[in-house]
């Protein structure tokens, strides 16, 4: 058979057109003609175009459910700095935020902007390391403070408290030494050829208990007031938190930006089955152990800030995931949850029980310790039917 009568039939090549190419028509429509579909849309989504060259999809109700939970977290952020010992107007809030003077700057500015701006930090560097950690494990139980990473960091910064180091604007970084450690140790205790969901789950959770141990043993050869001091900072607390310890928080997750970037379109191949991401040419080790690293660097940093508020990084991503309804967690609403939980909770443990003022770790912990045991019990369930 000639070439020419392999061609396809709808286009049969002449001598303008080479190799069976379709009519100059039907490649550059004339004006008034539909233009030709390039692709399929997934449902769901919208296209976004930048420019004449760069577009991207937009997943329609993952924009919905970001917006409406930063309506939240704005009305739940007036609220923390209105209420308190004096109530303060909405409308003095806003002033305050504003630059404009006013007779409460020294109750809004000075005293409850720095400890709000520290808890949304905070709440979003939880979110996002649990998004990505769970993704990596592809377990719902796989946050920083199941497998091991907050307690790491603990461990370290209670040793750095114990030798004299009570700065906040320091013990980050010492609690980013601890996760790091951590983190190495159970990810390579976890690996054989490959990463086991359930095994780096079981893993890390054997970890975690081993330094909780030693965080405990540290503690009774201390002085007796570093001691006290350490047992707030370890239930996770924002109380005292000024613009010291906001700065080195905040400059560090400006840092780590980029890598969130990457992480958000790294993690949809990692999504996939591994026969299907090494398909499409993932080096699927190198990529979940840069997911790892960010989200125990995000853990880190938030623990040594704020102490190992517990279940905020369990309950964020899972949250997010389930408004959403994509197939992978989505960052950015991991992060407005992290940020209400630990908002609003902080805000709750400060009105709730007045005259009493609770670390926010209790409140979250009352919350996440149910939730964890319901995903047990339906990880149980789903696993008999199977």
């Amino acid at each position: 058979m000639s070439t020419s009568a392999a061609t396809s039939p709808q286009h049969p090549p002449t001598g303008d057109q080479p190799g069976g190419q379709p009519p100059r028509s039907e490649r550059h429509p004339q004006p008034g003609q539909r233009p030709q579909q390039r692709g399929v849309r997934p449902p769901g989504y919208t296209l976004i175009r930048c420019g004449r060259h760069a577009s991207f999809l937009l997943h329609r109700r993952s924009a919905v459910v970001a917006a409406f939970l930063t309506l939240l977290l704005i009305a739940v952020s007036v609220a923390y700095l209105s209420l308190g010992e004096s109530t303060v107007a909405p409308a003095e809030v806003i002033r305050v935020l504003l630059g404009h003077p006013s007779p409460d700057e020294l109750v809004v500015g000075t005293l409850r902007l720095p400890r709000l701006v520290v808890g949304l930090l905070v709440g979003a560097a939880f979110g996002v390391a649990g998004a990505l950690i769970q993704t990596v494990a592809r377990n719902p139980l796989a946050s920083p403070d199941i497998i091991g990473i907050s307690q790491g960091a603990t461990a370290v910064t209670v040793i750095g408290l114990t030798f004299g180091i009570t700065s906040y604007a320091v013990l980050p970084y010492f609690s980013v030494l601890g996760g790091l450690v951590a983190a190495v140790l159970v990810y390579l205790f976890a690996w054989r050829g490959g990463l086991n969901a359930t095994r780096f789950v079981l893993i890390g959770i054997g970890f975690a208990v081993a330094l909780r141990s030693i965080t405990h043993l540290v503690l009774t050869k201390g002085d007796q007031h570093v001691a006290q001091q350490a047992q707030i900072w370890m239930t996770g607390s924002l109380n005292g938190r000024g613009w010291e310890e906001v700065e080195p928080l905040g400059w560090v997750l400006l840092a780590l930006i980029p890598a969130v970037l990457w992480a958000a379109r790294a993690q949809r191949t990692v999504s996939l089955d591994d026969g299907t991401s090494t398909a499409l040419g993932v080096r699927l080790g190198r990529v979940r152990l840069g997911l790892v690293g960010v989200g125990v660097v995000l853990a880190s940093v938030a623990t040594g800030a704020a102490g190992p508020v517990d279940f905020v990084a369990l309950l964020a991503p899972q949250t997010a995931r389930r408004l959403t309804r994509t197939a992978q967690i989505p960052l950015l609403c991991s992060a407005l949850v992290g940020a209400f939980v630990v908002v609003l909770a902080d805000l709750l443990s400060r009105r709730a029980f007045a005259p009493t003022e609770l670390p926010v770790g209790v409140l979250t912990a009352a919350v996440g310790a149910p939730y964890l045991i319901w995903l047990i019990v339906r990880g149980r369930t789903a696993a008999g039917r199977a």
